[in-house]
C-alpha cells in the first residue's frame, strides 16, 4: 500500500499518510482537486484529481474554472454618467453582498470546523495499527504507558488535546479516545472521537459526541 504526501498553498508538505487518511481529508474539504500530491513511483507532484480512480475519489468535484476577468469601463463617458452608473450599481450590489455574506459566512465557518475535525481524526487514526498490533501480540488492549504508547497528553498538538488507549466499557474491544483541541471553536473543543477495533473483522468503528455535520463521513451517526 502506498503512502502519500500533500502540499498546502503555503508550500508546507504533509505526510506520510495512508490512502484512507487522504480520502478523509478530501471528503472534509481540507484538500481539493488542485492540491498537489505525491507517492513513491511518481516522477513529480501532481494534482489530486489525477488520482480519482486510484484513491476512490470519483465523487470529488472537478477543479473550479478560472474566474472571469471583469472588463474595464468604456472610455469617453462623462463624469455625471459614471456617477449615475456607480450609484445604480451600489443600490443593486449592497443588498446582494449582504445576502451573500449571510449565506457564505456560516458556510465557511462550518467548513473550517470540518477541516479541523478531519485533521484530528487523521491524527487519531494513525494510532490504529499500533493498537491492533499490540492487542494481537499481548492478548490484551494497550494502555497509556505501555511500550510504544505515551501518556495521554503526549499526543497533544494543534488538533488534539490527548489520546487515551484502552478497552471500551470493560469489553474485549480495544480502541482509543481522542479529545479534540479547538480553542475558540466551542462546537469542537473538548469533543471526543472514539475509534473501536473489532478483532474478528479487523475493522474499525468511529463515533463522536460532536455534531455530525462537523465530522468525517465515517464518524457520523
Amino acid at each position: 500500500m502506498h503512502t502519500w504526501y500533500y502540499a498546502t498553498a503555503d508550500g508546507q508538505r504533509h505526510g506520510p499518510l495512508p490512502a484512507e487518511n487522504l480520502r478523509a481529508l478530501a471528503a472534509a474539504g481540507t484538500i481539493g482537486p488542485r492540491t498537489l500530491v505525491w507517492r513513491e513511483g511518481l516522477g513529480q507532484w501532481q494534482p489530486l484529481h489525477a488520482f480519482h480512480a486510484e484513491l476512490g475519489l470519483d465523487g470529488l468535484p472537478p477543479p473550479l474554472p478560472a474566474a472571469a476577468v471583469s472588463q474595464p469601463p468604456r472610455q469617453g463617458m462623462s463624469g455625471c454618467v459614471i456617477a449615475v452608473l456607480v450609484g445604480v450599481a451600489l443600490l443593486v450590489l449592497v443588498p446582494v453582498v449582504g445576502i451573500l455574506a449571510a449565506v457564505a459566512l456560516p458556510a465557511y465557518h462550518d467548513y473550517t470546523l470540518r477541516a479541523h475535525a478531519a485533521q484530528a481524526f487523521a491524527q487519531a487514526q494513525a494510532q490504529q495499527p499500533a493498537v491492533a498490533a499490540f492487542a494481537a501480540g499481548h492478548g490484551r488492549c494497550p494502555e497509556n504507558g505501555d511500550e510504544g504508547f505515551g501518556d495521554a497528553g503526549d499526543y497533544a498538538g494543534t488538533h488534539l488535546a490527548s489520546i487515551a488507549f484502552g478497552n471500551f466499557d470493560g469489553g474485549e474491544r480495544c480502541g482509543l479516545e481522542a479529545i479534540i483541541a479547538a480553542p475558540g471553536k466551542g462546537a469542537l473543543d473538548g469533543k471526543a472521537i472514539w475509534l473501536e477495533h473489532d478483532p474478528d473483522t479487523g475493522l474499525w468503528q468511529c463515533s463522536s459526541n460532536a455534531a455530525d455535520k462537523h465530522l468525517p463521513v465515517t464518524c457520523r451517526g
